[in-house]
């Protein structure tokens, strides 16, 4: 099992300070990775469900921020919980990401795409709501692309990208490619992560049996591809003051990762969950 922190400067703030000393402590404790999440437009009125959102949440921008991180650190693997991808040009967006992989010495090895659920913020940046899972798509076989192409260029024709003969540098490090993970708590984002991720992350407010039921679906999915499906990374959320034992449970299900967040937003406190966290499970 490995575990990941995540950082949301909703709640914990921009202080650029407090940012760099969490990203160091959760290093020194053992975290494999710091994840944070993107909203890249807020608007009054903004649900998720029954959860409305303040307009004036200050989501910092994830691969700034993680660039950031990287720059702070030496180890963590650096992710996104979940990057806003129809929302971004997969050609711009290859040439960030691949930046940000080169000069971490390759640590942005935990992207993970969803498809965002306001239809405002799509509106926003000029995307069509309803199309945004086939965009996603066309999307992450755009960015493999370019990562892998060579100096005689790549073309794509789809329904939202139209590209011929381009060359994308740098590449990652080491490496042809990075790997794409893929969340959400849809049966869709299930079989995406089948058909074309690295790994799943759902949501977290499903029942266990829905977690199961979709877990089953992207790894039957990703066979019936002809992929295998074992070579699927499962990313789940967890509590920060979880027992070892629910740990345990979890990696019988599958699970290969965990993702917890702390509760204080005081540095001191944080110190003590992420290091209580850190002795009960040897990191």
């Amino acid at each position: 099992m490995k575990f990941g922190i995540s950082y949301s400067t909703p709640p914990h703030g921009v202080d650029s300070d407090k940012l760099a000393a969490f990203a160091r402590l959760a290093e020194e404790r053992g975290f494999e990775s710091l994840y944070v999440p993107e909203h890249i437009v807020l608007y009054p009125g903004a649900r998720i469900g029954p959860f409305e959102l303040p307009p004036t949440l200050p989501y910092a921008d994830p691969l700034d921020t993680l660039t950031f991180v990287a720059a702070h650190t030496e180890r963590l693997l650096l992710g996104t919980g979940v990057l806003l991808l129809p929302y971004h040009h997969p050609v711009t967006l290859a040439k960030r990401l691949a930046t940000i992989d080169v000069l971490s010495k390759g640590r942005m090895r935990l992207l993970t795409v969803g498809l965002g659920a306001l239809p405002g913020e799509a509106q926003a940046v000029g995307v069509d709501f309803a199309g945004r899972g086939r965009r996603a798509d066309e999307a992450i076989d755009v960015l493999r692309l370019l990562w892998a192409g060579g100096a005689e260029g790549v073309g794509f024709t789809g329904e939202f990208f139209d590209l011929d003969g381009l060359c994308s540098y740098p590449k990652p490090h080491e490496a042809t490619t990075l790997p794409i993970h893929v969340g959400g708590s849809s049966r869709a984002a299930a079989r995406r992560a089948g058909l074309r991720g690295d790994g799943f992350y759902p949501g977290g407010r499903l029942r266990p049996e829905e977690l199961a039921a979709l877990w089953e679906l992207a790894r039957s999915t990703a066979a019936e591809a002809g992929r295998d499906p074992d070579a699927l990374e499962y990313t789940r959320f967890g509590a920060i003051d979880m027992p070892t034992g629910r740990a345990e449970e979890l990696a019988a299900q599958g699970v290969t990762r965990l993702v917890v967040s702390p509760s204080a937003t005081e540095p001191d406190e944080q110190r003590a969950e992420l290091s209580a966290f850190a002795e009960r499970f040897s990191l």
